[in-house]
C-alpha cells in the first residue's frame, strides 16, 4: 500500500540523518498486524539485518506492564490505589505533611523531582558517564531513597515529576503483595496470556534469538558499539522484545483489556489508565497533555487522542502509540538514543488515518530546519556565518581565529516564504528572518543581509 511505502521512506530518511543502524516497525488494528518491517542491521560487525523479530528494550513502555500488575492487584482486592507507600515499604514516604500512595507513583506526581538513580546507571553501565549509584536490587533503591522527601517541591498529587525511582517502588510492592518476584509475576500474569513470547528482561535479552546489538551514537555520530544495562532496572524500564509483540501488546488495549481470547485487565481499568491524572510541562500542537496510570496521553491528534508511551535505555529506544477511536496503533524500536520515535509514530498513525503526515507541524519544522541550514555570506563575502541545527532549533554560528558566537534561534512561525525566529540579545528580543524565494535563501539578522553560498562543511 502506498501509506505504508510513505512510511518506510520517511523511516529511513530520519534514520539517515540520525545514524541508526537499524530500526524495527510494526502497525495493527483491531484484528492483527497490518504491517512490519525492520530496517538497517541489528549487528553492523556482523552484517545482520533487522527484521520484526529483532529484540530490542523497550525502556518506559515497561511502566505500563507495572501499571497493569497494580491495577489487577487492585480487582482482586489485594490493595488500593488510595494505600500510602508506607503500608507495602519499609519507606515513610511523606511529602509536604502528606503520605505518598500509589496513584501517586503510577502518574509521577509525588511531588519528588527525578532523583536520577537509573540515568547515574545506564550511563555508567554502558560506559557513557562515570557517575555511580550501588543500587543492584530495588532494596537498594528503597535505601537509596531514603530523605528523598527533603528533595520535593510540591504536594503529592499536583505537579508531575517524572520518577523512575517511584516506579521502582511500585515493582517491589507488586512482590510484596503478590508473593512472587516482579520478573515472574510479569511473566506469568501479562506476557504469557498475552502471548509475547519473545519478550524477556534485559539481563535475558542476549540470549533471544535475535538479540539487537545495543549501540551509542557519539557527538561525532559515530556507531560505538556498548552494553546491555543489567542490575536494578526492572518495573521502571527493565523489559524488551520484538515489535511484532510490542504491536501485539497495542492490540491489548484496543481490544479494552483482552487480546485473542485472553483478558489481562477490565475495560473499565483500562479507561482508567487512559484518563490524563496530571499535566505534563509540554505544550505543543495537540492539546494538554497528560499523563494517566502508566501511559502518556496526546488529546486532540487530528481530532484524535493518542495514547502510548516512549522508553530508552540510551542503547535502545523504543515508542508505542494507539488510537482506541480508530483502532489502530504503531510500534516502534531502534538499537540506540536520540531518534525521535513519538514522532515517527505520529507520522505513521496520520497515514493510517488517511491524513497529510506532511501537514503535520513538527514535520513542517523539521523540512524548514533542513531548508534553512548552510553557509551564508554577507555582501560581496565581507562577512561568513554557518546556520546549524541546535535540536528542534537553528544557530548562527559566527567565529573567526579569536572567537567563536552561537546564537540560537527560536522558532515563530515558519509558513510562507518568510520563515520568522527570534533570538535574545542584550536581555531584548530580536526577531531574525529567513526569506525564501527564487533567489535561494537570505538570513536577516540585526543590522545584516546574507545569502545562502551552499551547504554545511561535513
Amino acid at each position: 500500500m502506498r501509506r505504508f511505502k510513505q512510511f518506510e521512506e520517511f523511516i529511513f530518511e530520519t534514520m539517515s540523518k540520525t545514524g541508526l543502524p537499524w530500526l524495527s516497525a510494526a502497525a495493527v488494528d483491531r484484528d492483527g498486524v497490518i504491517w512490519s518491517r525492520g530496517f538497517g542491521f541489528r549487528d553492523v560487525g556482523a552484517g545482520l539485518p533487522a527484521t520484526p523479530d529483532t529484540v530490542y528494550g523497550i525502556g518506559s513502555i515497561t511502566k505500563s506492564f507495572t501499571a497493569i500488575a497494580i491495577l489487577q492487584l487492585r480487582e482482586e482486592g489485594k490493595l488500593s490505589l488510595d494505600d500510602p507507600v508506607g503500608e507495602f515499604l519499609p519507606l515513610e514516604l511523606e511529602v509536604k505533611g502528606e503520605p505518598v500512595r500509589l496513584w501517586h507513583l503510577l502518574t509521577h506526581s509525588a511531588g519528588i523531582p527525578a532523583l536520577a538513580y537509573a540515568e547515574a546507571f545506564i550511563r555508567a553501565a554502558t560506559g557513557a558517564a562515570t557517575a555511580w549509584v550501588p543500587t543492584a536490587t530495588t532494596e537498594d533503591i528503597v535505601t537509596f531513597m531514603a530523605g528523598a522527601e527533603e528533595w520535593a517541591l510540591e504536594p503529592p498529587g499536583t505537579r508531575w515529576f517524572y520518577l523512575n525511582e517511584g516506579y521502582a517502588l511500585l515493582g517491589k510492592t507488586i512482590e510484596v503483595v503478590s508473593g512472587l518476584d516482579y520478573r515472574e509475576y510479569v511473566r506469568r500474569r501479562i506476557l504469557e496470556p498475552l502471548g509475547l513470547e519473545s519478550a524477556c528482561f534485559l539481563e535475558e535479552l542476549e540470549g533471544s534469538p535475535e538479540p539487537a546489538a545495543p549501540y551509542i551514537i557519539t557527538r561525532e555520530g559515530a556507531r560505538e558499539r556498548s552494553s546491555v544495562p543489567k542490575g536494578p532496572i526492572a518495573a521502571d524500564g527493565g523489559l524488551a522484545m520484538g515489535v511484532l509483540d510490542l504491536a501485539r501488546y497495542a492490540r491489548m488495549y484496543l481490544g479494552r483489556g483482552e487480546l485473542d481470547g485472553a483478558r489481562v485487565l477490565s475495560p473499565g481499568a483500562v479507561s482508567e489508565m487512559e484518563v490524563p491524572r496530571v499535566p505534563v510541562p509540554y505544550r505543543g500542537p495537540f492539546g494538554e497533555e497528560g499523563y494517566g496510570y502508566g501511559l502518556w496521553i496526546i488529546p486532540d491528534f487530528l481530532g484524535r487522542r493518542v495514547i502510548g508511551h516512549g522508553g530508552s535505555v540510551l542503547v535502545y529506544t523504543a515508542h508505542m502509540a494507539y488510537i482506541p477511536e480508530e483502532g489502530i496503533g504503531i510500534a516502534l524500536l531502534a538499537n540506540a538514543s536520540g531518534p525521535r520515535l513519538a514522532q515517527l509514530a505520529l507520522y505513521g498513525l496520520a497515514l493510517l488515518m488517511d491524513a497529510d503526515p506532511e501537514a503535520l507541524p513538527f514535520v513542517i519544522h523539521g523540512r524548514a530546519v533542513e531548508e534553512l541550514a548552510g553557509v551564508y555570506e554577507a555582501f560581496r563575502g565581507t562577512m561568513r556565518v554557518e546556520v546549524r541545527p541546535l535540536g528542534e532549533m537553528l544557530a548562527i554560528s559566527i567565529k573567526d581565529k579569536y572567537s567563536e558566537q552561537l546564537i540560537p534561534l527560536v522558532p515563530e512561525d515558519l509558513s510562507g516564504g518568510v520563515k520568522r525566529f527570534y533570538t535574545l540579545q542584550n536581555g531584548r528580543r530580536l526577531p531574525v528572518e529567513f526569506l525564501v524565494d527564487g533567489e535561494g535563501v537570505r538570513l536577516v539578522y540585526e543590522r545584516y543581509c546574507f545569502r545562502r553560498v551552499g551547504p554545511l562543511p561535513r
